[in-house]
């Protein structure tokens, strides 16, 4: 097959891709990986009592190729929350320090299966991009089927990464950030603040998942972050993250999904609206749904880490107590 035939089959095969669907395979990135307009993000994270380095992990080993975006480095500079969604003006100076333009097809991958990268896959979604997927499996089904991994001390992605970080200081700063080539569409109906958790509990339009533990969520262990104690926002509903992944951390099917949603008490017909620790796991939970169709769920941006921290808030019975 010449090498325009080859080109012009990996096109139609991007080209095929359905937004309807969140994960694509670690066999099919590996077809495409020599794609123009595919861009591989590494949005390794991992929560603070697990004590590995995501910039060491990737500079030890990453998909060829791979970008390495920062959740922690790209978010909002002007609060003590972490992580928290950046300006739509950060965003895009950030992504496209990183190189990344509103015509590529993105696949965003981890290194625990389906972790923070869901996250980054729920970020672009914010800002309008829908040419978005989630390595099913991530980085260790890749290993796992013998994929060939990129080992590098000193990468061009590091560097860029730094620049992603300083671009997003700059525009915090409110100096004007040169060659913009991402354009951000803002989709509001995709996070919530607090306000709107509040009116929720009143009114219970959307039913409330909560993607934390069912012992942090019923407040007998505690929240990994120094300070915040456990328990559970009056009305929501605990459905631990896990529980919408198979045990090679892959996202179940359909059918399984619905099964699990069903026996949780969970309504795929009714709005539903997600929530974790700092708004990370939320967006697995978020990644399942959307495999079910549900493709506007809301993601409780600043999640359990705000709402424990401001005093005025409504609190469950277990909350009034300090582990």
């Amino acid at each position: 097959m010449s090498k325009a035939a080859v080109a012009s089959q990996g096109l139609l095969t991007m080209q095929s891709l359905s937004t309807s669907e969140p994960v694509v395979s670690v066999n099919w990135l590996h077809a495409n990986l020599r794609e123009p307009d595919l861009k591989v993000l590494d949005a390794s994270w991992y929560m603070p009592d697990e004590r590995r380095n995501p910039v060491q992990e990737y500079q030890v080993a990453h998909i060829p190729g791979a970008l390495l975006f920062d959740i922690d480095g790209i978010s909002d500079q002007t609060t003590d929350l972490p992580h928290m969604l950046p300006s739509k003006e950060a965003f895009a100076a950030a992504v496209s320090a990183l190189g990344i333009e509103n015509k590529d097809y993105i696949v965003v991958y981890d290194g625990k299966g389906i972790f923070s990268a869901a996250r980054v896959w729920w970020m672009f979604r914010v800002f309008g991009h829908e040419k978005i997927w989630v390595l099913d499996g991530g980085l260790p089904r890749w290993r796992a089927l013998g994929f060939d991994v990129e080992s590098s001390v000193s990468n061009d992605a590091i560097l860029k990464a730094s620049a992603a970080s300083e671009a997003i200081e700059e525009v915090y700063k409110g100096h004007r950030v040169e060659l913009i080539t991402f354009q951000t569409k803002f989709q509001p109906h995709l996070v919530w603040m607090m306000e709107q958790v509040r009116k929720n509990i009143d009114e219970q339009t959307y039913q409330h998942v909560d993607a934390r533990s069912k012992a942090r969520f019923d407040g007998v262990a505690p929240e990994p972050r120094k300070g915040i104690r456990s328990g559970h926002i009056p009305g929501s509903k605990c459905l631990p993250f896990p529980q919408v992944l198979d045990d090679s951390q892959m996202l179940l099917s359909a059918d399984e999904l619905k099964k699990i949603l069903d026996q949780e008490g969970i309504s795929v017909d009714r709005p539903v609206m997600v929530s974790c620790g700092t708004g990370v796991t939320a967006c697995i939970v978020a990644l399942g749904l959307h495999r079910l169709g549900k493709t506007d769920v809301p993601v409780y941006d600043g999640s359990w880490t705000e709402w424990v921290t401001i005093q005025d808030t409504p609190q469950c019975k277990e909350n009034l107590e300090t582990l």
